[in-house]
Parts: structure tokens; sequence; C-alpha cells
């Protein structure tokens, strides 16, 4: 007997409005998730019954079109759930999160563990009639077969029990740690309590550090953050040795403390699940079983990048070092370079050797003219304009929501939600979702994606300042968003980012270059008082210094994607701190450096198997973006229309429909030439 439910909730309804629909925030309450997400999930898996036990022989539309079109009340719910779960954490929020976890985990198992469906789809694969299909059709049909096979279709039914079993509990403890995390972020903070605390500051950000105390209902003057757009910018310019120590102490402890929020056992039970799972679907670890579908597809070859480039970015941060400790020993300091002083000296070291000081380009990157900056890019690139949108409920009062269009058509390809500033409940970082994935199968559906960071608010009038580090991100979070708009495929399957995770990361990083380019600098890097542009001896010492400090991001990044493969490779049990203090030893890791992600902390690999042994894709892509941006610079420089509308024609509207090896092919000509990665980094070639 079917669960009755309220017809009446709002989650279930058809998202209306223009653009083929929006979800409606006014309506939606916490505890209306669990009823819909209950009643979705069996009307899924109602269709996909329907489509296992049609009597009809196999063809492409009544098996894959028709998988293609389940389950869209599912996903338009997934869409929601998604946003409060990454931006309006709740108590209450959480404790049907944690409940739902693992009974939305259980669809894949209930898809991929369909004996009947399964044999549809092979037998549509093997058929000479698959022969006919479009090469777009060919892919998707190729994506479920392997998928399936993956995933352990071909397994014995207690085979399968077990691998259903073993990804419900890794949802719910995907959950917990995200919790567990997400709370340290909340609860631990550095109170300053004096002007003395704030010596070095910059003017704005001891505004934001005031205005967060404010918001806390603190005692204290200031408060900083336990994130990484509150902690970097402290440690890099704070005068105070003693109180960069405690801000680091609480962010690289961040759930490692001795409370209810330690997620070393949580962390351990993924991996020892992983790598369960990974043998019982016959591969030697979860590493291997992991790369079967990228493209690195041998964890050694992912090993062997890493070393290449490991090699020279450590011999870059020793120089680095050399001459951040000469300064100290000038200053009369008696003390070694710590992990909490290295930002702070380089800062210096960088000001001594090219004149140049963050804080005062911060003066010229206020958030707003960046925001259009990125507008300006997009539309010289790929012809998008974009037109902000008033009358779209948003599920925050920080968010806005643009239409991005085509300038000579004017015709809408998708909308732009931008949700770019930090608060309690929504987890740190930056990143890119799509709430809707773009598809023609009956007719044109646009997609929505959204860019959400943390910035720092700061007073109400003032405008809000971000680094140069934080502008890079921003631009390439945008980068993410537009490999989504841009997308003009038939299935959803294959829509925008739904590509290989070692690929996905390439447009994102590509588009990181344009923020340096003269023509957005004199545009819109304006400093926030006098409006006046960049002048030319700022940008050429921007430009000088364009790869100081290359080799402490290339350590920080690396050394956590080394220690993410080697947990990856290993079916052992790990004890966390003994197995990264191991794995840094190992590969002479500088310890005036951390990683840039510790194990307790790790969220890319432990809120969910996305990144698990997958963090080396950043450098993967990175080795793609520098072969890519040269071809601009072969042709007629970042602007060039003709390389412009080859990327957006071979990479960023094609979604998944053809072998990303074989689509970066046919952008440049060849495969990808890592030493333009060395190049791009000013490091000696291997």
């Amino acid at each position: 007997m079917k669960k009755q439910v309220d017809l009446n909730n709002p989650l279930l309804e058809e998202w209306e409005g223009p653009y083929g629909g929006v979800p409606d925030f006014t309506k939606y309450k916490i505890s209306d998730f669990k009823p819909a997400i209950e009643f979705a999930i069996q009307e899924k898996l109602d269709e996909i019954e329907a489509i296992a036990n049609n009597i009809e022989e196999p063809s492409f539309d009544n098996t894959i079109t028709a998988l293609e079109l389940s389950g869209q009340k599912l996903d338009r719910i997934h869409a929601v759930y998604g946003i409060y779960r990454s931006n309006l954490s709740s108590p209450e929020f959480n404790a049907v999160d944690t409940e739902m976890s693992p009974k939305l985990a259980e669809i894949s198992d209930k898809l991929y563990q369909n004996e009947k469906l399964f044999l549809r789809i092979e037998k549509l694969y093997k058929s000479d009639e698959s022969k006919k299909l479009s090469k777009e059709q060919q892919r998707l049909l190729w994506l479920y077969y392997t998928d399936f096979v993956r995933e352990g279709a071909e397994l014995n039914e207690k085979e399968k029990k077990e691998v259903a079993r073993i990804n419900q509990e890794l949802a719910g403890l995907f959950t917990l740690f995200s919790q567990k995390l997400l709370a340290e972020e909340n609860d631990k903070f550095l109170e300053l309590q004096s002007q003395d605390d704030l010596d070095g500051l910059p003017e704005e950000f001891k505004n934001a550090a005031i205005a967060e105390a404010k918001e806390r209902n603190l005692e204290a003057l200031a408060c900083i953050g336990n994130t990484r757009s509150s902690i970097e910018p402290f440690l890099t310019f704070s005068n105070r040795r003693d109180l960069r120590e405690k801000a680091f102490d609480i962010f690289v402890k961040r759930g490692d403390n001795k409370n209810e929020n330690n997620t070393n056992s949580t962390l351990i039970s993924i991996l020892q699940l992983r790598a369960k799972k990974a043998q019982i679907l016959g591969f030697k670890n979860f590493a291997e079983w992991s790369l079967s579908n990228k493209m690195a597809k041998d964890p050694q070859k992912t090993l062997d990048l890493m070393e290449s480039v490991w090699k020279p970015a450590v011999e870059k941060v020793k120089n680095d070092v050399s001459a951040m400790q000469e300064m100290i020993n000038q200053e009369g300091g008696n003390f070694k370079i710590e992990p909490w002083d290295y930002r702070y000296y380089s800062e210096k070291v960088r000001k001594a050797q090219y004149d140049l000081d963050q804080n005062e380009i911060k003066q010229y990157l206020q958030l707003e003219n960046l925001r259009e900056a990125m507008f300006w890019a997009a539309g010289e690139l790929f012809d998008l304009g974009f037109k902000q949108l008033f009358d779209v409920p948003v599920y925050h009062p920080d968010v806005r929501v643009w239409e991005v269009n085509n300038k000579t058509t004017k015709e809408p390809i998708g909308l732009w939600y931008f949700d770019p500033y930090a608060r309690v409940g929504k987890r740190s970082g930056a990143w890119m979702n799509s709430h809707r994935d773009q598809q023609k199968i009956n007719r044109n559906i646009l997609p929505i994606v959204s860019n959400n960071c943390n910035f720092i608010k700061g007073n109400a009038d003032d405008p809000v300042l971000i680094s140069w580090d934080d502008a890079t991100t921003l631009f390439h979070e945008f980068g993410h968003a537009l490999h989504g708009l841009c997308s003009n495929v038939t299935y959803p399957s294959l829509s925008g980012t739904s590509v290989a995770r070692d690929y996905v990361e390439f447009p994102s990083q590509l588009l990181e270059h344009w923020l340096a380019t003269p023509e957005v600098l004199n545009k819109f890097a304006l400093h926030y008082k006098t409006n006046e542009p960049l002048s030319e001896s700022l940008m050429e010492r921007i430009g000088r210094a364009a790869n100081f400090n290359e080799g402490f991001a290339t350590v920080e990044t690396i050394s956590s994607s080394f220690v993410d493969m080697k947990l990856h490779l290993t079916t052992e049990t790990i004890h966390p701190h003994e197995f990264e203090k191991q794995v840094l030893k190992e590969i002479n890791m500088p310890s005036e450096i951390v990683m840039r992600h510790r194990i307790p902390q790790f969220a890319h690999i432990f809120s969910s198997d996305g990144y698990a042994a997958g963090y080396y894709s950043y450098l993967w892509a990175d080795v793609i973006n520098a072969d890519a941006y040269e071809a601009f610079l072969e042709g007629n420089g970042p602007y060039d229309k003709k390389v412009a509308k080859r990327l957006y024609d071979t990479v960023l509207s094609v979604g998944n429909t053809i072998d990303n090896e074989e689509m970066y092919e046919n952008f440049r000509g060849r495969a990808p030439e890592s030493s333009a990665l060395m190049r791009a980094r000013n490091f000696p070639a291997a």
C-alpha cells in the first residue's frame, strides 16, 4: 500500500514562471522535505520498474530516453534540497538530511542492480540497431552500459546486496562528516579583544571582523571566522605572531579536536567501506575503481604527473623560504619560519622583490566590478549577455539572479544565481552548482546554475574588496558556470559539466587567465575611493610577480593530492595522523607548509565520492588548461574570436557527448603537452 502524501506539498509542484519555471523558495519549509522526497523516490522507482518490465523489444526511445526522462520530480526536489544543504544548514535540516541521505543513495543501487533493466541496456548496446544511432545517442548508450557494469550490475545477488548496504552506509557517513566539519567552522573562531589585536590588518578587513563579532553577539571587539576567506588574510597581514599561530591552529585542526565534531573515526569508516566496495566490484583498491572512468585511467599516471611537478615546486619553496628567513634575521627575529609565518613573510618578500603589496592590489578589486568583468569577458569571448532579474524567488536576501542570453539573438540560454557572502549555516569555500541541466529531448530546457562564495560582507555602505587569489577563484567558479550555461546537447546525462572529473576543472581553470588581461584590469580594476584604474606601473609589477609564490601554491595542493591518492590505494585500516605524517615524510614535504586540506577536514574526498582519489584532477586539468591558453597566445591573444569560437564549439557546448580526449584534440588539434604547465608556472621543464 502506497504511503499517503499531501499532494499540495509545494516541493512536489512543477516549477512555474518564465525560463521554463524556477524554484519558488517563498513556499518551501524544511518539514516538506521528508514527505516530498519519499513520494518522489517511489515515483522514480515505479518509472524504472515500468521501463524494466516493458514487454516491447528494447529500443533507444523506450529504454534510454525513458530513463533520461524519469525522476523529474525528484530532480527538482533534490536541487532545492542541495541548496539548503550547502547554504541554509540548521539543526532542523540536519536531522532530515541524516535520515534522507541513505534513502537517496538507495535509488542508485536499485537502478544499477535492476537485472531486467540491465539486460535491456546490454541487449541494445550489443545490437546492430545501436550502430544506426546518432553519435550522441551512441555515447549515452555506452555511458549507461559502462556505468551499470562499473556499479556492479554483473554481480551475484549476495554481492549486490552488500554493495547496496555499503553505499547507504557511506551516504550517512558523508552527511555526518559534512555536518561535523560545518559545526567546527561555525563554532570555532578567534576573538580579538583590542586595537593591538588588529595591528597590521587592512582597514576593510578590520571592519569586516568587527561586523562579524557583532553578528555573533560577542563581547569581543572583532572576530576572525574559521573559514579560508577569513583566516588567510589574517595570516597574511596580522603583525601579531602569537595570534597568527592561534588562527592557524583553529583552521588546521578543524575536525581534529577532542570533541563531538572530531571526524577521524568517520573518515576511517569511509575509507574501509570504499576499499571493501572496490574489491567486491573486482578492483584491487578504491583508487583503481575511481579512475576506471576518468581520463587518467591508471593511478600510477597521476602519481607520475604529481612527482614531475613536485620536485621543481619544492626547490622553488626552498628558495622562497631562504629569502624569508633572511628577512627575519635582518629584523632581529630569533625563530625559524613556521606555517603560520609563511603567508606573512611571503607578502613581505613580495613587497621587497617586486614592490607589490597584495593589500595595494586589493583596493582595486571590488567584488561587484569583478562580477561585471566576468560578464564582459564572457560577452567578448562567447557573445553572452547578462540581465539582472528582480522577480525570481531566492532562498536568501544575499542571492541575486541574472538571465544569460545570446547578445546577438537576445535569446535566453539560462539563469545564473549569485550567492557571494559568508554566513552561519553555509559551508565554506566556493563552488558552482547546476540546479537544472540543459537538455532538449522534448523541448529546450534552459539550465539554471549558481556560483556560491564566502566573501566577508563588512559595513553596508562599503564596497566588498577581495584579494587577487579570491578574484582568481571567482573567475574559476564562473568558468564552471559557463560550462553549464553554454551546454547545447539533447540528453541531460551528457549536459554541461557532466564530463570526467579530471576534465571538468579544465574550463574553470582556463577562465582564470582572463582576470589578468589588461582589457579586464583597465576597465574593471578601479580604486574603491578614487575610481582610478590600475596604473601601468602597478600592472607591470603584477605581471612580473605573476609566478611569485607558485611553489607554495603547488606544494600546498599537490601534497593533498598525494595523500588523497595514497589513502585510496591502500586497503589497510589507517590512523589519519600517522598516515598523513608518513606520506608527507616520503615526499619530503617542506616543514614550513601544511597540506591545503588535512585529512580530518578534507571535504573534497569525505563529503562524497566526488573527488575521492580524484583531487589530482586540479593538476591534471591544469596541464590541459595551460596548453589550451597557449592556443590563444599563438593566435591573436586572449580575445581571439576564432579560438574562442573553437573553444565554445568543441568544449563548452558539447557536454559529454564525445570522448573527452577526442574533445580536447578537436579544440587543439593534438593532445595536451605538459611542458605548457611548466612554462606557465615558470618551473624548469621535467
